[in-house]
């Protein structure tokens, strides 16, 4: 595997600091959640924030990942939709200039946005309002977008269209892809619950969940089980299990591996779409589950150090010199 195309929500992300969460008791929003809500519901929260410090950055669950695969150096690609609007333009124009190989698609309505409220303690609970993302039909993808790759990424998300994600998957595996999802929110996967078993069961070969995704998903209390559970349905499990790191199984391996100490935990947006992208990275360059799992730890740990999920300079030289020696001295956690 050395080629990754992603599809999923292309977004535009407003993350939004709280000094509480009165914000989400007011509206009564579930801490932690990702609620798909219109227009007029995400102006109104933003309006009751307004004043907070916020910041604007790419987003989409799949869109992180893909873009921290980019520089990570691997070959990707992204499908997804946005508006005939500036937003629109920015969104695929910052895509080539990452070495991103773009296929977007132009809808009708304004290019979607994801309004993130950062608590104190950098949870993070999104709020989202698709647009044009939510335009993209499974007629507009063409079997031919896939060649060339190796795998296709799914976020979860795009489960809002059930045929959208299930024609991605048949086109691709037909095309001798492997295929990937991340299970994205546990509230998605509750309300999707039985079309994700069965998508999985016929087409996935590697599933990515956190620790509430997985347990949602599979009706195991405990993550050992879930994973268990998980793992009988595709080749590759990985249950995310918060501060106590991650279980890893591929046939009769199972692996623990711990996270890396945040320097500072300011924001945990975009952590499980970091874990993706080096775990990913580390499959393209064919190394072993621990050490996959590690440098998706590395990731993860470093994006929850930063408000949104735009990494500086100094931060990806960091990542890449602890990469460097988990492929030349196997370093652990």
């Amino acid at each position: 595997m050395k080629k990754v195309i992603g599809i999923g929500n292309a977004l535009t992300d407003m993350l939004v600091n709280l000094k509480s969460d009165a914000v989400l008791d007011t509206f009564g929003i579930a801490r932690g959640s990702m609620s798909l809500v219109d227009s007029a519901l995400q102006s109104k929260i933003s309006k009751s924030v307004a004043g907070l410090p916020y910041s604007l950055s790419l987003g989409g669950s799949a869109d992180n990942t893909i873009r921290a695969m980019a520089r990570l150096g691997t070959q990707v690609g992204f499908i997804g939709k946005v508006g005939r609007d500036t937003t629109g333009d920015f969104f695929e124009q910052a895509l080539q200039n990452l070495g991103i190989a773009p296929t977007i698609f132009r809808g009708e309505h304004r290019s979607g946005k994801c309004v993130s409220l950062v608590s104190p303690d950098g949870e993070r609970t999104m709020l989202t309002h698709l647009g044009a993302a939510m335009e993209l039909r499974a007629e507009e993808i063409s079997a031919e977008i896939f060649d060339g790759y190796d795998c296709l990424y799914i976020e979860g998300y795009l489960v809002q269209d059930h045929s959208l994600i299930e024609s991605a998957m048949r086109m691709a595996k037909s095309r001798g892809l492997k295929v990937a999802i991340d299970l994205a929110s546990f509230n998605v996967v509750e309300e999707n619950r039985d079309f994700l078993r069965r998508i999985t069961r016929e087409y996935v070969d590697i599933v990515f969940a956190n620790e509430d995704e997985a347990k949602v998903f599979s009706g195991e209390s405990e993550p050992i089980n879930a994973l268990q559970h998980i793992s009988e349905m595709c080749d590759l499990a990985v249950v995310k299990i918060g501060t106590k790191g991650a279980l890893i199984k591929h046939g009769s391996e199972v692996i623990h591996v711990g996270i890396m100490a945040a320097a500072k935990r300011v924001d945990t947006t975009g952590a499980g779409d970091f874990y993706a992208a080096g775990f990913m990275h580390g499959l393209c360059e064919g190394l072993s589950l621990r050490q996959c799992g590690t440098i998706g730890a590395i990731t993860a740990g470093k994006v929850i150090e930063v408000v949104g999920t735009t990494l500086g300079e100094d931060a990806w030289s960091d990542v890449e010199r602890l990469i460097k020696r988990v492929k030349t001295e196997k370093y652990l956690f």
